[in-house]
């Protein structure tokens, strides 16, 4: 039966909402707090080190952006090394190196990223001219806090919390399981594309053009989500004029932009993508502005603009009352051409807007200035179960239906505020109105990842047992990849009770590592590939995960591996990754190694006990599934005796004392 709130209580809805915004202000208190610590106190190099800073930097270009500010292209001197945090729409500010000027005394100009290159980054500033001490020592640019997505989240909130006897009200009421929700009958939907979709994925996109309020497309790993998004979205256009499309990630909406602009729709993707691709970058507004026919007039007026600048800016030093007022004139004509170039800008982006079919952006990116004036007839959103609920709120204030896509069984969305996290800033709007109103949801249930042993655990616990494999994957294992691998399992779990491979924890980072665990999963590991031979799979090389849920566990993994003559190769090959279960989420491997490090006689598992975590990275693997633990500390958690009675069930426990 669906949780259904009784909101006898008028204020019930409005309490419920109160208490999202006051955990985002806890959140918003706890992201301030931590990036101060990381940049305040830190000095550039070490700033440079976190990837919140680039220095020496030099300013290569300039240009006049929108509203006469000046944008300008900024260099990363020798050649740059490391990773860094700059994204596109993240704020940034110059900053000044000068000598006797240091801490906050340093003189700063901000802005935001509009595009980043390897070692180049485009910042549109809040100012018309460059600052004088520009000139003065060496520059460099920072990472600021990001209070934009804070500011719309907030706004979107309040927008939703004063809705009243609107479609936004209603929506509301519906999302949040206050009113049923509304459908036609599905067979009224007929479908104008064909398309390879099997039936449940069929059944969700008619469930989408049926839906009146809203509708979830559940999607379990490997099912073809993004797949079936795609093919409600053209089904959706040939009915409506325009839609947006959103995702909290860029890479997810990278990834929606790129798959809709392969099937020939009008797609334009605001704000600049993280991947660059031809195909999306000419889906961005700036080059579709640039191909418009009134762009050469356009940039007419700015250069006409910037040539009185110049002009002017030779006025300012030792100059009389007659220099002064040609200066003034000068300036004067250059904002009078900027402001016509201004207008016709805002007239290329409506008529692109006018003529798009899909509109693709981050949740935060639909407050964004050039579409802020807009509304749908309907809004997606992709990855709403890993959505912060006021993110979401932003595209859905300009709705009047929304489909939410995802997986509430997959990673939940980052919150640094441990208490936000705890009151519940974690429950997503997903998960809220999949509990709240089942009928809203139809879940994918076809899966082409997995051989049938590597799903079967995951389907029995999260997803009623639902889950089938397709005949292309059920009984794809090692052996049916190459025959010389040894027929086995392809779920194998190695018990190490009894062993006294203990963990040990790291003080100073507060992690765990289990050294002889780490050893034991490599030589397993090791022993499993011993007759792959790369060089007879030149084009589908097989690809190898190492997951462990502890940072320490990793580093050990990685040394260790370094210094294993049969692994560091496949590493060296990009064949072999070790990481987080966060860093191969939307990921998959043929073969995942997992090292679940806890063994104590307490019984205690930490962050194992985050099981929607653990179905991320059981479900990563394609033909073979690898997992090392200690059952005596592991058994004691439901979830863990279930898997320890699955690998029983189907032959696939063993124990470490085999491996001697």
């Amino acid at each position: 039966m669906a949780e259904q709130p009784t909101y006898t209580d008028p204020y019930a809805l409005e309490k419920e909402l109160r208490k999202v915004q006051a955990l985002m202000k806890l959140e918003q208190q706890e992201d301030l707090e931590q990036f101060k610590i990381k940049s305040a106190q830190a000095t550039i190099a070490e700033r440079q080190k976190r990837g919140l800073t680039w220095y020496p930097v030099k300013i290569t270009k300039e240009d006049i952006g929108f509203g006469g500010k000046l944008v300008i292209e900024l260099e990363r001197q020798g050649g740059g090394s490391g990773l860094h945090l700059f994204q596109v729409g993240k704020n940034a500010a110059l900053f000044g190196n000068i000598p006797g000027r240091g801490g906050s005394d340093r003189p700063t100009l901000s802005g935001v990223v509009t595009s980043v290159k390897r070692n180049k980054i485009l910042l549109a500033t809040t100012k018309e001219d460059l600052p004088d001490w520009v000139d003065e020592g060496k520059l460099g640019v920072d990472l600021t806090f990001d209070e934009v997505s804070y500011r719309e989240m907030e706004y979107a909130l309040g927008k939703v919390m004063g809705a009243y006897d609107s479609r936004l009200a209603e929506l509301r009421d519906v999302l949040l399981g206050a009113k049923p929700a509304r459908f036609r009958p599905e067979a009224e939907a007929t479908l104008y594309y064909p398309s390879p979709l099997n039936d449940s994925q069929l059944s969700a996109v008619r469930h989408v053009l049926a839906a009146q309020d809203v509708a979830i497309i559940h999607g379990p790993p490997g099912t073809g989500k993004t797949t079936t998004l795609v093919q409600a979205i053209l089904e959706t256009i040939r009915r409506e004029r325009r839609v947006l499309v959103c995702a909290p990630s860029n890479t997810a909406v990278d990834l929606l932009t790129e798959k809709l602009a392969e099937r020939g729709v009008n797609v334009i993707r605001m704000g600049n993508p993280s991947r660059v691709s031809d195909l999306l970058l000419q889906h961005t507004l700036d080059a579709q502005i640039m191909a418009h026919k009134s762009y050469a007039e356009l940039r007419s007026l700015r250069q006409t603009a910037e040539q009185y600048r110049e002009q002017a800016g030779k006025f300012k030093k030792h100059f009389g009352w007659e220099e002064r007022e040609q200066r003034r004139l000068l300036k004067q004509q250059a904002h009078e051409l900027l402001q016509e170039s201004d207008q016709l800008e805002r007239y290329i982006t409506e008529d692109l807007l006018e003529q798009v079919q899909v509109i693709t952006c981050t949740l935060v990116g639909a407050g964004n200035r050039a579409i802020r004036h807009l509304t749908y007839e309907t809004v997606f959103i992709d990855e709403a179960a890993q959505a912060l609920e006021p993110g979401c709120w932003i595209p859905i204030t300009k709705a009047n239906r929304v489909v939410l896509a995802g997986d509430h069984q997959q990673l939940p969305p980052t919150v640094k505020s441990e208490k936000a996290a705890r009151d519940g800033l974690r429950e997503t709007l997903f998960e809220k109105c999949i509990r709240r109103q089942p009928d809203t949801a139809r879940m994918l249930q076809v899966q082409y990842r997995m051989h049938e042993q590597i799903m079967e655990f995951s389907s029995q616990q999260f997803y009623d047992g639902k889950l089938v494999a397709a005949p292309t994957v059920a009984h794809a294992d090692l052996p049916d990849y190459d025959l010389r691998f040894a027929p086995d399992m392809a779920v194998e779990f190695l018990d190490t009770a009894g062993f006294g491979f203990q963990e040990i924890t790291i003080e100073e980072s507060r992690s765990t590592a289990n050294p002889e665990e780490a050893d034991l999963l490599l030589k397993r590991l090791a022993q499993l590939l011993e007759p792959y031979d790369q060089a007879d799979h030149e084009t589908d090389l097989l690809t190898i995960g190492v997951i462990a849920p502890y940072r320490a566990q990793i580093n050990y993994l990685k040394d260790a591996i370094e210094e294993n003559d049969e692994l560091v190769g496949l590493m060296e090959h990009r064949m072999l990754s070790v990481g987080t279960v966060d860093s191969f989420q939307g990921q998959e491997r043929d073969i995942i190694a997992i090292s679940l490090t806890r063994s104590n006689p307490q019984g205690e598992i930490g962050f194992l006990s985050d099981i929607r975590r653990m179905n991320v990275g059981m479900t990563r693997a394609r033909r073979k599934l690898l997992l090392v633990g200690d059952s005596s500390t592991l058994g004691a958690h439901p979830f863990y005796k279930a898997f320890l009675d699955y690998v029983e069930s189907i032959g696939a426990y063993r124990t470490a004392w085999e491996m001697q």
